[in-house]
Order: C-alpha cells, then sequence, then structure tokens
C-alpha cells in the first residue's frame, strides 16, 4: 500500500507543480495526468484529496512556510520544493491522516526524486520545525 499511496503523493507533486507555475485548472491537470500515470480507484482518490487539499488551504499552508522558514520567502522556495512543503504541512496540520514521521519521509523522498541536490535537506528542516508544533498521533502504519 506504501508504493501506492507514494505514487499518489507523486502524482499530487506533478499536478501541483503544473496548477503552481501554469495556473492550470486542478481537475483538468488531474485529469490529464491521471490519463498518464494509472493507478487504483483509491490511490487516485487520495491524489486528489491531497491535491485539492493544497489548492484550498494554500494560502495558510503559505503562511506556515513563512513562519517555519522565515529566511526564505515562499515566492523565492523554488516551486518544486514550495508544494512539496505544502503538501506535507497539509498532511501534518490539515489533514491529520498520516503520522508526523510519516509524512516527513514521504517528503523528503519526494525531494529526492523531483527537487534539487539540496531539497531533501532544506524539506527536513523546515518540517522538523513543523513537526515539533505538533502533538504526535501513534504510528498506525501507512
Amino acid at each position: 500500500m506504501t508504493g501506492g499511496r507514494r505514487k499518489a503523493r507523486s502524482l499530487a507533486i506533478q499536478a501541483l507543480y503544473e496548477i503552481d507555475s501554469v495556473k492550470h485548472d486542478p481537475d483538468a491537470t488531474l485529469t490529464h495526468l491521471f490519463r498518464e500515470i494509472r493507478m487504483t480507484e483509491d490511490n487516485a482518490a487520495f491524489a486528489t484529496e491531497l491535491v485539492k487539499g493544497v489548492v484550498r488551504y494554500r494560502e495558510k499552508l503559505d503562511e506556515q512556510i513563512h513562519r517555519f522558514a522565515p529566511a526564505w520567502p515562499v515566492t523565492q522556495i523554488g516551486v518544486i520544493d514550495r508544494n512539496i512543503l505544502r503538501l506535507a504541512i497539509y498532511e501534518i496540520l490539515i489533514d491529520n491522516k498520516v503520522p508526523v514521521k510519516v509524512a516527513i519521509n514521504e517528503a523528503v523522498e519526494l525531494a529526492k526524486n523531483f527537487g534539487g541536490e539540496n531539497s531533501p535537506k532544506f524539506i527536513n528542516g523546515v518540517l522538523g520545525a513543523v513537526s515539533a508544533t505538533v502533538k504526535e498521533k501513534p504510528e498506525q502504519g501507512e
């Protein structure tokens, strides 16, 4: 199941990148990506939920990025890193369906796959600061 959820997060990051960088419609972007990347109905629903959640709470998520990475204006963070942070902070602070550790690990993996050389360390550092403010929920697997 972890592989499918990781694939769903990967698709969500690709959608968020497209939405953020070229301002495409979220629904059209997801439809287009689902044609290219096959996944189970459950994982497609998970990816859709993530994208719509990040889009819906984008302003609040950006406020959190600003709070926990004040040296980096949100607009100056690379598009991939910015959206990985948004996704992970959404999962940690708003969605609350996975343990914080899982959200951070998944974000770091996304940073390794899509970000630059320093992305994993940057993502991990910011999310470490975010996680310090959250009461950890018991781990229930992924």
